[in-house]
């Protein structure tokens, strides 16, 4: 009798376990509307993010302003999945020693993502908003020179 509760009790944590980390590893899975190439073309330039899969647990992304034959801002993006939390790696270059800054999720939705962190200087908080017709807004939000300042940049899927 012993023997046979102890088997179940074994077979009951191995299940469990099976089933928290296929969840973890779906969490990302939420995000999978980024997945494209996006862009935003003015009379200041044109501004592209183009983010694919790498793996079941990380996407990655290149964002990039250009005016003319000038690459006037470059950023490296990577979206990770690590246990239950998303995180968003920036790295830009020519900021932070060239090293990535991290921004943990504070909400996910099927329509937005929010990632926060209130120690950087600027930006503290970036928001994704899928929009209708195959839009997608990127906000950047916090105080900037002890101003609290947004920008949005609202972008068409190629």
């Amino acid at each position: 009798m012993f023997q046979k509760i102890t088997l179940l009790i074994l077979l009951v944590a191995i299940v469990s376990c099976q089933k928290k980390e296929s969840v973890e590893k779906d969490k990302i899975k939420i995000a999978d509307w980024l997945i494209g190439n996006w862009e935003n073309k003015s009379t200041d330039g044109a501004l592209s993010e183009n983010w694919i899969k790498l793996n079941d647990s990380t996407f990655s992304a290149a964002s990039y302003f250009i005016k003319g034959k000038d690459t006037l801002h470059f950023e490296n993006i990577v979206l990770a999945q690590k246990g239950e939390t998303l995180t968003y790696f920036a790295t830009v270059k020519g900021q932070n020693d060239d090293k990535p800054v991290a921004f943990n999720s504070t909400l996910e939705s099927d329509k937005q993502l929010v990632f926060e962190n209130p120690k950087h200087d600027y930006p503290q908080k970036i928001t994704y908003t899928k929009g209708g017709n195959n839009t997608l807004t990127a906000e950047i939000s916090g105080k900037l020179d002890g101003k609290v300042t947004t920008e949005k940049f609202v972008m068409a899927k190629k």
